[in-house]
């Protein structure tokens, strides 16, 4: 079994998080020796507790998950922390993620520049109207659209690249088996046949409510900056825009009449430092002062 390989199963184990991996990785960079050593022994050489090692240790030995594996690294293209086509970007975010299922063309993720489209699942009249100010001159210089295929902005801003001839990149919180919400299921076969469908869960996995902030982190490490078209006040968009911050990426923002409930969170965010788009050039500025130390960072 390879590296790669051992990676993908450990990471479909119980017992485990992509923080005790990495730990194995410092320890015993082939990961080899794990599957030669009881559970005690996985206890105490990689500090994880008995009852946990016991559950790795069962999952490191079962057949059943070592063919759903195989199966899936047949069905899909599977990219590791080791992988030469993992995006270097993605290396550089506090807790990167260990693999990445994909559907699609994977060479979006080595594009440059990406951006981050995010908003609220219930985006006003005017949403679309914004994001046809902001959006058709990137997508003509080749900027990937990265979002990640919720009801709403993301939806908007996956079909506005497509619509465009564009790029796009979807990245999911939940296995490619259950699709989420069910009425992108014609957007997920669109995504993976013309732009890039991605998700770091399992095929089998379903959707989980923390899985969704979780993947969030990954949209915006993808992206040189994170463009908010619409937000209310206590909206989960602000948690991929923190995300964003914490990578020391751009946030940008759209800002509205303090009249409309979808605009606050936006004006909100522009008051705490985010910049105000009204024109792609206040983006495409920003990138060109950056284009050199971002292109040598990935």
């Amino acid at each position: 079994m390879s590296l790669r390989n051992r990676i993908i199963h450990l990471h479909r184990c119980r017992g485990i998080t992509r923080r005790s991996i990495k730990r194995m990785l410092a320890i015993d960079p082939t990961l080899s020796t794990i599957y030669n050593l009881t559970s005690s022994q996985i206890s105490h050489q990689f500090f994880i507790p008995l009852q946990h090692a016991r559950s790795l240790h069962q999952d490191l030995h079962n057949r059943t998950l070592q063919k759903d594996i195989k199966r899936d690294i047949d069905s899909y293209t599977i990219l590791t922390v080791v992988d030469e086509l993992y995006p270097i970007v993605l290396k550089t975010i506090k807790d990167s993620p260990l693999v990445l299922y994909t559907r699609g063309d994977v060479s979006l993720l080595q594009n440059t520049p990406a951006l981050s489209v995010i908003g609220t699942r219930s985006p006003s009249r005017n949403a679309l109207n914004k994001m046809k100010l902001i959006l058709p001159k990137l997508i003509e210089e080749n900027w990937v659209i990265v979002s990640g295929m919720a009801m709403g902005i993301d939806s908007y801003a996956h079909q506005f690249a497509l619509g465009n001839n564009g790029k796009t990149i979807a990245v999911l919180g939940g296995g490619f088996h259950h699709i989420y919400p069910k009425q992108n299921v014609t957007l997920f076969d669109q995504l993976s046949n013309k732009g890039l469908v991605l998700s770091e869960y399992p095929p089998s996995q379903p959707p989980a409510r923390f899985h969704f902030p979780e993947r969030n982190r990954i949209i915006s490490g993808l992206s040189f900056g994170t463009l908010v078209i619409e937000a209310k006040e206590k909206s989960g968009t602000l948690i991929t825009v923190d995300q964003a911050l914490d990578q020391g990426r751009e946030v940008y923002a759209i800002p509205d009449s303090p009249t409309i409930p979808e605009s606050i969170g936006c004006n909100r965010m522009i008051q705490d430092g985010a910049k105000l788009v009204i024109r792609p050039d206040d983006i495409l500025e920003d990138w060109n002062m950056a284009k050199e130390i971002w292109i040598n960072k990935s």
